[in-house]
């Protein structure tokens, strides 16, 4: 028998102390090599977006790779590829956590939605305040200092 899965995770980060680095002329190709580095590992990308210090991602991830060990691929991956292309002079580094929060197959289209609208949307919302929306929408216990 096969593995058959179908889980589609959020994954949210944002830039060390939320430096407004990621300049939205070269985001575009950021998110280009974020998509290669999700199918060198056989994940599928739904979409991805985001703002000057945060990124969006909607994907599902191939059953052999763990949640934790792809995002520490994308951001080390990103953080190598900003740094020999000097595309982002404010970057220094991501923030050391994520959040993931699974999504189920009937509202995968509308998360597809709001991560395509990540630019208007924080036009009145910020970041720390979609990630609590987030957290307390999937139940996850917080400590609001770490959110800062």
């Amino acid at each position: 028998m096969s593995t058959y899965t179908q889980i589609y995770y959020h994954i949210v980060f944002s830039t060390k102390d939320r430096v407004p680095a990621l300049l939205a002329d070269k985001r575009e190709n950021l998110f280009r090599y974020i998509w290669g580095i999700l199918k060198n590992e056989n994940c599928h990308l739904y979409r991805i977006n985001g703002v000057e210090d945060h990124v969006h991602i909607l994907t599902s991830v191939h059953p052999t790779i763990s949640l934790a060990n792809l995002v520490k691929k994308i951001k080390l991956s990103m953080s190598k590829w900003i740094k020999e292309n000097t595309a982002f002079s404010a970057f220094t580094h991501w923030q050391d956590g994520y959040g993931a929060f699974t999504v189920s197959h009937h509202d995968k289209d509308s998360v597809i939605e709001y991560i395509k609208k990540q630019e208007e949307h924080h036009k009145r919302v910020s970041f720390v305040d979609e990630l609590k929306e987030f957290l307390v929408k999937h139940g996850v216990q917080f400590d609001e200092k770490y959110l800062v």
